[in-house]
């Protein structure tokens, strides 16, 4: 019976987003519906999480019965049921951080069915074992995310969501296109079986464009340098709540999709790989500059998701066993992070004589605000990757992969090798730079008001969300080794794509690499 474990994590935020489309004359009683709802997913995607750690295999549910690959397949293994918790987890928060929020939009009768779709679609992006039903997850994302940006109290906001409609079609498009190609080689759509197809016969004329579709698409998901442009505008004017989805865990579904294609679809492309380093360097670079020229706290923390996403290429890149582990911590790591620093800089837009994080409004401000001040700080740091921070953990596990597989010349171009490994030491000046500027300019200088009648607000958003996101975040700085030894154990999972193969196609399943 722990199949039907799979599905529970899609089907509760699912269901519970109809049921909360009945509830829109009743306000207060579909906001908690929907928080009730999250939370028992959450505590859902927790069990099959731990299922899974104890099973030591796969727990793979077959839709109608139908065996695969001929039927609609949800598999959770060490990497889909850690990244769907941790999504989940973090979705938790953004429930409780939009139950206290001021925003106008958080309070539209529709903000919570489209945030549980929301959460649906990434979800069961990342247990769907058939690539197609990838393609579907993620519409569900793309309309739920463009909805819930367009209703932003912020007069950006129809414009952000028009731009990220037109590059979603575009990542559409080569998502289809992508799977069509796979179809045509292949004649199956179901990921283990097309795993299984591509070992035994890699020279498909069609898949390595196939290749450079899927790419270009997760890509685009992952907001990845050079398709990043409609990312800044996108998440910072979207609602708080939303925008620290959107940045922390929503892009993981293209950093989710990368590591399927290197390690279970196409591990042995090498283009790929090198190609995800030069990605994620670009982006470590690009994201560290555009973070300290910006104006405004949520677009800043918006650039710094491009070379958070940077490092966590590098590792894929990389491709060893502790590198992955090492992108995997990160992913985790960073959701916590990134979302609880949103969610702050929301706290401040909230008290702001105008509703915005512009640094020239809220300049200032931090006296009244010390709480704020403090979580800021440590927030900070952790984004920064100081110790004794969960941050810390991941740039240090990413930087000892590099190390130990250069010694053992596992990395042939050295440039592969020191041109990440200094950057990520840069990175951190960069972010120490930008974090440290946002502190100053909020807590330090004295506050200015442009007119007599502008003041600060005596309340804002609540601070219990971003204030139990950073908890979080010093203990598993403090006491990282469960969750580092786990990461581990995620990364040897997928050195053997067999066991995900045999696990949803049976025992007879053949692997010829």
């Amino acid at each position: 019976m722990n199949e039907i474990l799979v599905i529970l994590p899609v089907l509760i935020p699912l269901t519970a987003a109809a049921v909360a489309m009945l509830l829109r004359p009743l306000p207060r009683a579909q906001a908690f519906w929907s928080f009730g709802a999250m939370l028992t997913a959450c505590v859902a995607s927790a069990y099959l999480l731990w299922t899974v750690a104890g099973a030591g295999q796969p727990v793979v549910f077959q839709m109608g019965g139908w065996p695969a690959p001929f039927g609609i397949t949800l598999v959770a293994d060490a990497l889909s049921a850690t990244l769907a918790f941790m999504s989940q987890l973090v979705f938790v928060f953004g429930f409780i951080y939009a139950l206290g929020a001021k925003d106008k939009a958080v309070h539209h009768d529709t903000f919570y069915p489209l945030f549980l779709a929301l959460a649906t679609g990434l979800t069961g992006g990342m247990l769907t074992g058939d690539i197609f039903n990838l393609f579907v997850m993620v519409e569900l994302v793309v309309i739920s995310g463009i909805a819930l940006t367009a209703m932003s109290d912020d007069r950006y906001g129809p414009e952000a969501a028009f731009k990220y409609f037109l590059i979603s079609t575009v990542a559409s498009f080569c998502l289809l296109f992508g799977i069509g190609l796979l179809y045509v080689g292949y004649g199956t759509l179901n990921m283990a079986d097309l795993a299984q197809r591509i070992s035994a016969d890699p020279g498909q004329p069609v898949l390595p464009a196939a290749v450079v579709f899927l790419t270009v698409t997760f890509m685009i998901k992952s907001a990845a340098v050079p398709f990043h442009f409609w990312q800044p505008d996108f998440h910072t004017a979207s609602p708080t709540p939303v925008s620290a989805m959107l940045s922390s865990v929503v892009v993981k579904i293209g950093v989710y999709g990368f590591l399927r294609l290197t390690t279970l679809l196409v591990p042995q492309v090498e283009w790929l790989n090198g190609a995800l380093i030069v990605i994620g360097v670009a982006g470590v670079i690009f994201g560290g500059l555009g973070a300290i020229g910006t104006h405004n706290a949520k677009r800043m923390f918006a650039y710094s998701t491009l070379a958070q996403i940077g490092f966590i290429y590098v590792g894929v890149g990389w491709g060893t066993p502790l590198s992955l582990a090492a992108a995997v911590l990160f992913t985790f790591n960073h959701a916590l992070i990134k979302s609880a620093m949103l969610m702050l800089s929301g706290y401040l837009a909230s008290r702001a004589p105008v509703k915005t994080a512009s640094f020239s409004v809220v300049r200032g401000m931090g006296k009244y605000a010390p709480a704020a001040g403090v979580l800021f700080f440590l927030g900070g740091m952790a984004l920064a990757g100081v110790p004794p921070m969960n941050g810390f953990v991941s740039k240090l596990a990413l930087f000892q992969s590099g190390v130990v597989a250069a010694q053992a010349g596992l990395i042939e171009s050295e440039a592969f090798f020191w041109v990440p490994l200094a950057l990520i030491g840069l990175s951190s000046v960069l972010t120490l730079v930008y974090v440290f500027r946002a502190l100053m300019t909020v807590w330090w200088e004295p506050f200015q008001p442009r007119s007599p009648e502008e003041k600060v607000k005596p309340r804002g958003d609540s601070l219990l969300a971003p204030a139990g996101l950073v908890a979080l975040c010093v203990a598993l700085g403090v006491w990282g080794q469960p969750l580092v030894q786990w990461s581990q154990d995620v990364s040897a999972w997928m050195a053997q794509p067999q066991r995900y193969v045999r696990a949803v196609l049976g025992p007879e399943a053949t692997w010829l690499r």
